[in-house]
């Protein structure tokens, strides 16, 4: 009996030796290491720098380029027919020409005014003369679209200048609403200095200031 007892017991431990050595090396519960040079642990991987957006700055308003072949703004020009009491406001100090009906703003304009304060200030009325073309041979410099407001003929508002053949220059053209650079009037793009003369209707009120 005792021989017996001992060879059930030696038997149970050699199956569950065995058991225990095949469950080791059973495919779905082994742990095996690998090491692969292509993998990299994800908690070792380098955290990825938050890249914050550089603000660009705006740049100032006399170094933005204006574009003197088109109208000033985006919007179409009013309808002066709508309105009773349009007049016309030039600042000497922002460069700008604005279209008004009583205190209501209807249209902005960029302007070059006189050098050396040569654009005279005050209230004034646009005058009969007005033309599609003028040159000035002793200040070199002739224009398209004019239409006086003082001295019939001498001040004027109209495009930004051109030369004997009537092509504009650019160098010129360039500062437009950005230094006071004409002889005294006010140079406009081409399309707002075409919409000046053929719009604006004589007697009209300018405030130049």
């Amino acid at each position: 009996m005792n021989r017996l007892t001992k060879m059930l017991a030696v038997a149970g431990v050699l199956f569950l030796a065995v058991f225990l050595i095949s469950l080791r090396f059973h495919p779905a519960t082994s742990k095996v290491k690998t090491q692969d040079s292509n993998q990299v642990s994800v908690s070792k991987l380098p955290k990825e720098k938050k890249t914050k957006k550089k603000k660009v700055a705006k740049r100032p308003s006399y170094m933005r380029a204006i574009n003197w072949k088109k109208s000033s703004e985006t919007k179409a020009y009013p309808d002066l027919t709508k309105y009773s009491n349009v007049w016309i406001q030039v600042s000497i100090a922002k460069q700008r020409v604005y279209i008004r009906n009583n205190k209501k703003r209807l249209y902005t304009m960029y302007a070059t005014t006189g050098a050396k304060n040569s654009t005279p200030t005050g209230t004034y009325h646009i005058q009969a003369e007005r033309g599609e073309f003028f040159y000035n041979a002793q200040s070199k410099e002739g224009a398209k679209y004019y239409v006086s407001w003082k001295d019939h003929g001498v001040y004027l508002f109209h495009t930004v200048p051109t030369n004997s053949q009537g092509q504009f220059i650019v160098k010129e053209a360039k500062k437009l609403g950005k230094k006071a650079n004409s002889h005294g009037c006010v140079r406009l793009s081409v399309p707002d200095a075409k919409w000046i003369y053929t719009n604006i209707k004589e007697g009209t009120k300018v405030v130049i200031h």
